[in-house]
């Protein structure tokens, strides 16, 4: 029996633009009397706008207990996009639907360092985690964007430290690259990464083969796909990795495993 997500009715307050590709809506009105937040700095909602009947997904930038703040990433085509940008009117004014929120960051507690890495669509959660963390624990982000850094300065806390790097093509990423190239500070810390969903199982794959980090110091989550061209076959590393490990298998054992079913 499957169990339906709570959903509010929201009305539109406001719409202005954080970035030339980062659109903020702020949302409010009656039907968010009953919204909680769940305190998780990377919470995100499903939304759903007029006209359409797909949920897509969005981090929660910020929650005030009467007014929600989402930051919408603005493509050349899209669902939400192109409701939120107005080409079939202005949305500010108009009503939208949201699902109770759900989040997954959750530091360790011996965790010495945090590092976040992420393309635009992670920047939201990625802001509002160093917001949350950085005064109390060394955090570094590696940030993959499409426009100026100068225009995102101020959108990450002076407490973290951001290295800002060009996106290298519309609906491309090299995420994979950059995280296998870091130094990684040294004792237990936690890493967590969104981006594109190549992109996060290489990087996945990286962190449990290579890193050998335990499942409770990272989170690495596919917030997109990339279309423009073929894709590599899916493989998740994850599961395979939880049932050799069940089954008793070795270390090496998964990964033959693994490598087979990439082939």
């Amino acid at each position: 029996m499957s169990t339906r997500a709570q959903q509010y009715v929201a009305d539109v307050l406001s719409r202005e633009h954080v970035t030339p590709h980062l659109l903020r809506l702020t949302l409010g009105g009656a039907g968010l009397a009953e919204f909680s937040s769940t305190g998780v700095p990377d919470e995100w909602v499903g939304l759903v706008v007029p006209g359409q009947f797909q949920s897509r997904y969005y981090t929660v930038r910020s929650w005030t207990g009467s007014e929600l703040v989402v930051d919408v990433v603005v493509h050349q085509v899209g669902l939400v996009t192109e409701w939120a940008t107005g080409k079939a009117g202005d949305p500010v004014g108009q009503q939208v639907t949201i699902t109770e929120p759900k989040g997954s960051f959750e530091q360790p507690a011996d965790a010495r360092w945090l590092l976040l890495v992420g393309d635009l669509t992670a920047m939201p959660a990625m802001a509002r985690i160093a917001e949350t963390h950085a005064a109390s624990i060394p955090t570094t982000i590696h940030a993959e964007v499409p426009d100026d850094p100068a225009t995102l300065t101020t959108y990450l806390p002076e407490s973290a430290d951001v290295t800002w790097m060009d996106q290298p093509a519309d609906g491309r990423s090299r995420l994979a690259d950059v995280v296998e190239s870091l130094t990684w500070p040294e004792g237990p810390g936690y890493f967590w990464m969104a981006g594109e969903s190549a992109q996060m199982r290489a990087i996945r794959k990286h962190v449990m083969r290579d890193r050998k980090l335990p499942s409770t110091h990272y989170d690495v989550m596919g917030y997109w796909r990339a279309l423009a061209e073929r894709q590599p076959r899916a493989v998740d590393p994850g599961p395979i990795w939880r049932a050799g490990k069940a089954a008793g298998k070795s270390d090496e054992q998964i990964w033959a495993e693994y490598d087979e079913a990439r082939a």
